[in-house]
């Protein structure tokens, strides 16, 4: 059997649409939308917004940790352009939103399984989802007689990103899986060489439920994206290889993996 998965596809439709060629199942694991592209500012709903100068300051700001100056930064933008409210911003970011997510579920392979990443939106979903793409999240789902469980979402962070979650909560998710075969999940297991990542130099949030979770019940594989140029790209936990799957966006070629 043969798996091609892919995560932080961040509006990268096109190359999306091949993904899943020769592959006897896809696994998408999320970040679909582009808010903000830090290697090509002029591209994202941020640039889209605000115009690029301000995309690259914001860049800036929150490479460098200076999150508060960020948001102070972004306050003043919307203010620009006659949003004053942090509650009034929703509705002008939703129709741009909406838009992105049109394009990458028509170009999403089908059939296919998928769960969130942590700047996806959960609630929209529903409304671009296709015949043949089955959304996971906190389940586990058999193929070719193997258990596969699926966890979706971030964790709590400085970067306020739409679905992020306590991490208690994160950690209930996880246990309800049991154990599996292969696991999937946005995030990666709380492992230094995991988490760093080598453009931004800074530590990435890994989740210690996840962690513990493959220490526990060591499946074969645990496949996950978020950080996008990670120290290592696999590391074992027991018998356990753990990888990251790559940045879609950046690549635009699926992992591929055997099973």
């Amino acid at each position: 059997m043969r798996v091609h998965v892919v995560s932080d596809v961040h509006g990268a439709a096109a190359e999306l649409a091949s993904a899943a060629s020769g592959a006897d199942v896809f696994v998408c694991l999320g970040d679909l939308i582009l808010f903000l592209d830090y290697a090509r500012p002029s591209r994202g709903i941020f640039a889209d917004l605000f115009g690029e100068q301000h995309a690259r300051q914001y860049i800036e700001l929150r490479t460098a940790g200076r999150y508060d100056e960020a948001r102070a930064l972004s306050a003043q933008a919307w203010s620009g352009i006659g949003v004053g409210e942090p509650g009034d911003r929703w509705p002008v970011m939703q129709a741009m939103v909406r838009s992105q997510y049109e394009e990458l579920f028509d170009a999403m392979p089908a059939p296919a399984l998928l769960t969130y990443g942590n700047v996806d939106i959960p609630a929209l979903w529903p409304d671009y989802l296709r015949e043949g793409h089955r959304v996971l999240d906190a389940e586990v789902v058999e193929v070719g007689g193997l258990r596969w469980g699926f966890v979706g979402g971030g964790l709590v962070s400085p970067m306020r990103t739409p679905f992020e979650i306590p991490p208690d909560e994160y950690a209930a998710k996880v246990a309800r899986l049991g154990p599996v075969d292969v696991l999937f999940s946005h995030l990666p297991p709380a492992l230094p060489e995991l988490t760093y990542d080598t453009v931004a130099r800074r530590f990435e949030i890994g989740s210690e439920a996840l962690r513990d979770y493959v220490r526990a019940h060591q499946p074969r594989f645990h496949l996950f994206g978020h950080i996008h140029q990670p120290l290592a790209a696999r590391a074992r936990i027991g018998r356990t290889e753990c990888v990251n799957v790559g940045h879609f966006a950046a690549t635009g070629k699926p992992f591929v993996l055997d099973l």
